[in-house]
């Protein structure tokens, strides 16, 4: 039996491309945040879905400055907080709840961002440990309602990788020390800064746009 070299190699070739080109991002719909063009965003406290207590805080305390970099007035956190409390919203779960309109009624902000943390803290494998970051946002227009944009991103401190010589005592070693820092220190506390940086920096494929603030405002 005959086999065709050439078409075998082209075949080859184009399996091969095939995995090596990745999937580009489908472009976001940003028409209703061309409408809406929000100057003000009102940060609330993110709602926090892992066993972390620290996270919600962790997280807020590090979303205000990709934001004003990226070109919007953004109200202080701190203050944004005790308001609520101070109207009778405790807990991110009621402020969530609360409709658009009345956080505009007290704020007079045109978006709110609504922050989902789905993983804080420490994460364990035999030969590994890393601080682990993840979460969702979407920001909303407070006098229509309308979901302007979604984002989600991760971040942790193993990305580079980890090196323990080759040892498996060593990697487990290692992986136990780690496990340790990571969970004393509160080593997802500056994870969340790059997580928050990731999730609300303009400039990158499907980030939120630039603000008014931005010498790129109104150039995407």
């Amino acid at each position: 039996m005959k086999v065709n070299y050439l078409k075998l190699g082209i075949s080859l070739l184009t399996a091969l491309l095939a995995v090596g080109c990745a999937t580009p991002p489908t472009p976001y719909d940003f028409s209703e945040f061309k409408k809406s063009r929000p100057h003000s965003i009102v940060i609330l406290p993110p709602l926090n879905q892992s066993p972390d207590v620290k996270a919600t805080y962790s997280m807020l305390s590090q979303m205000t400055y990709p934001l004003a970099e990226a070109g919007y007035y953004v109200l202080p956190v701190a203050l944004v907080d005790e308001t609520f409390k101070q109207n009778g919203l405790a807990s991110p779960d009621d402020i969530h709840a609360t409709a658009p309109a009345k956080i505009k009624e007290i704020f007079g902000a045109d978006a709110a961002l609504y922050v989902t943390i789905t993983q804080y803290g420490a994460v364990y494998s035999v030969l590994n440990s890393a601080a682990v970051v993840t979460a969702n946002a979407k920001l909303v227009d407070l006098k229509s309602g309308s979901v302007l944009w979604e984002g989600r991103a991760t971040a942790s401190n193993n990305e580079g990788g980890n090196n323990s010589g080759g040892s498996l005592i060593g990697a487990l070693v290692a992986a136990a020390v780690k496990q340790i820092i990571n969970s004393v220190a509160d080593a997802a506390h500056p994870v969340a800064g790059i997580t928050s940086q990731r999730l609300l920096g303009a400039g990158h494929p499907n980030a939120i746009l630039f603000g008014p603030r931005s010498v790129n405002y109104a150039k995407d």
